[in-house]
Parts: C-alpha cells; sequence; structure tokens
C-alpha cells in the first residue's frame, strides 16, 4: 500500500527524481493561479461580479473577518499569508476526490514546509511590527529564565502543526484505501465525503493558528493602567 506520495517517482530531470508529492504541488498551484486569474481577469468597478467572482469573494471576506475577530483589528497583511495556506490546504484536500491523485499534504515533507513557512513567518511578522530590539525582548519576559522556554515553545508549534496536519489527512488516505479493498462501492464514498469535511477543517485550523501565532507575535503589550493621583 502506498502510504505517502514520496514513494512515486514521476520523472528524472538532470539526474534529480521528481516525485508525485511535488509534481501534485505544482499542480495544486497552478490550479490556484489559474483559477484565480479567470474569475479576476475583468476585475473592474463598472463591471458587475458573476457567480465565480462572487464565489471568490465570499471566500477572501469569510478568510478576512475570521482574521479579524482574531487579532481584534484589521490585519489584512496576515490575511494574505494565512489566507493562502488555506486555500493551499482545502484545494489540496479537496482533490483527494480525484483518482490517482494523491494530496500533496498527505507527504509529512509538505506538512513540514508549510509548518517551517508559519515558524518563519511569525518572527519576520514580529519584526517588521515591533522591531528586532523589542521583538527579541518578548523571549525574556517575564523573566530571562523563561527564554529557553519560549524558544522551545515556538519550535513545539511548528512541530504540533506538521504532524497534525500529516496525521490527519494521510490516517483518512490509508482508512479509504483499507475500505476500498473490502468493499469497493459504499464505504469509499463515506470515507472520501468524511475525509473531505476533515480536509477542509484542518486546512481552516491550520490557517487560524497561523494567524494566532502571528497575532501574538505583533500584538503590542497592553498598556498599564494609570495610576490615580490623590490629592
Amino acid at each position: 500500500m502506498q502510504i505517502t506520495p514520496d514513494e512515486v517517482i514521476v520523472f528524472t530531470i538532470w539526474g534529480l527524481d521528481v516525485n508525485a508529492t511535488i509534481v501534485n504541488t505544482w499542480i495544486v498551484m497552478a490550479l490556484l493561479v489559474g483559477i484565480s486569474r479567470i474569475i479576476t481577469r475583468n476585475l473592474r468597478a463598472d463591471v458587475p461580479p458573476g457567480r465565480w467572482r462572487t464565489a471568490l469573494e465570499v471566500i477572501v471576506t469569510a478568510i478576512q473577518s475570521q482574521i479579524e475577530e482574531i487579532t481584534e483589528k484589521s490585519a489584512r497583511h496576515v490575511m494574505y499569508f494565512a489566507g493562502t495556506l488555506f486555500l493551499f490546504i482545502a484545494l489540496s484536500n479537496l482533490l483527494l476526490v480525484i483518482p490517482a491523485f494523491s494530496p500533496p499534504t498527505s507527504s509529512l515533507s509538505t506538512t513540514t514546509a508549510l509548518a517551517l513557512s508559519v515558524l518563519v513567518a511569525v518572527p519576520l511578522f514580529g519584526v517588521a511590527k515591533k522591531g528586532v530590539r523589542r521583538y527579541l525582548k518578548s523571549y525574556i519576559e517575564p523573566s530571562v529564565v523563561m527564554l529557553p522556554f519560549n524558544i522551545i515553545g515556538e519550535f513545539s508549534r511548528g512541530i504540533s502543526l506538521a504532524i497534525r496536519l500529516y496525521g490527519n489527512v494521510m490516517s483518512g488516505a490509508v482508512i479509504a484505501a483499507i475500505l476500498l479493498s473490502i468493499a469497493p462501492f459504499f464505504f469509499p464514498v463515506v470515507m472520501n465525503m468524511l475525509g473531505l469535511l476533515t480536509g477542509l477543517i484542518q486546512a481552516y485550523i491550520f490557517g487560524i493558528l497561523a494567524a494566532v501565532y502571528i497575532s501574538t507575535a505583533t500584538a503590542d503589550p497592553e498598556p498599564s493602567a494609570h495610576k490615580e493621583d490623590y490629592l
């Protein structure tokens, strides 16, 4: 049984093996760019929106509202990053219904890369908002003793993101493959539907957690309460 698309070599170029994970990632990226390009090619104020453009605007607006609820402020820069993660993971998992297509998110290398992108983005957003000195100072708050624990916490976030996403997607694919060998008609349909639902939930959780981590890194400390003056 194929556990991960990393095991499937699609072609070799210049002595380098290109596996199914890379090819399927390219397919998802091409679909996202192509669909966005087609929908927004006539994006003008004098052109009434069609059904597909309306659907895309609903998705973008929903993502933006979710992020603003978390950050409690306008965070369009966070939406671009977290929203892209959500759309990539969601489309990857939705394509699971296509026969012989293994979503790139069922590969630990892809989920690790996504988690690493979050780990890199969090300090970048934090430094851009607070500056290098203020951001690094947050690692020794409330005491210098917390420095190693804060560093470990940052890495544990990435590990948990990667393993959670990989485990859920891979387990759904493996269970569907097992049921397909037992009952090739009814059970695979049910498991595919459950897999799609789980995939969308995982995409939502991943994107929300990325927004939460970035929001935490860019949040300003709460102002201290003003002392009252007694005359």
